[in-house]
């Protein structure tokens, strides 16, 4: 008896080690990977753009609004802090400098990143269920509900009764 008690007593030393040396090590590596936590920041613009007109600046500002951060989805490229939505507007600022109109570049955008970059994507073969859709369903719904109510309606048909009093 007094064997076994010394058995279990050493099997449970071992695995209080065991856990132990687990716990110690798991702290290592969190304490060791702690630093790079603090060097994560987010990405920043290193340089600032600079316009070299007024015109500049709002053509770009007007652009930059209607064209979508590919990575944010629901940002656009002006309010996007992502590094790809960084690189895009340096790369639009440059297409427009290189004379380019406005249709030019949301063409080489959509050429390069698909319909999903423009805000307002154009009416075409993929997009007629985008903007036709939702007036297709209220319209429907709108007939549904009318059929409904048609159909509880109270008949309102009143027989000519002679035999009651009023």
């Amino acid at each position: 008896m007094m064997a076994a008690r010394s058995a279990m007593g050493i099997v449970g030393e071992a695995r209080l080690r065991a856990r132990t040396f687990a716990c110690a090590v798991f702290f290592s590596v969190l304490c060791a990977l702690l630093p790079t936590l603090v060097f994560a920041q987010p990405v920043t613009d290193p340089a600032p753009l600079q316009f070299q007109s007024e015109l500049e600046a709002r053509r770009f500002h007007s652009l930059v609004a209607e064209l979508r951060c590919v990575m944010c989805q629901n940002q656009s490229l002006a309010d996007s802090n992502a590094q790809i939505a960084v690189d895009l507007r340096r790369e639009v600022l440059e297409l427009i400098r290189a004379d380019r109109s406005d249709s030019e570049i949301r063409d080489y955008l959509v050429q390069r990143y698909g319909e999903f970059v423009l805000y307002r994507p154009r009416v075409g073969a993929a997009t007629w269920l985008l903007w036709f859709g939702p007036a297709v369903l209220l319209i429907g719904g709108a007939l549904v509900v009318v059929g409904l109510v048609r159909r509880r309606a109270p008949r309102t048909d009143i027989a000519a009764d002679t035999d009651q009093e009023w």
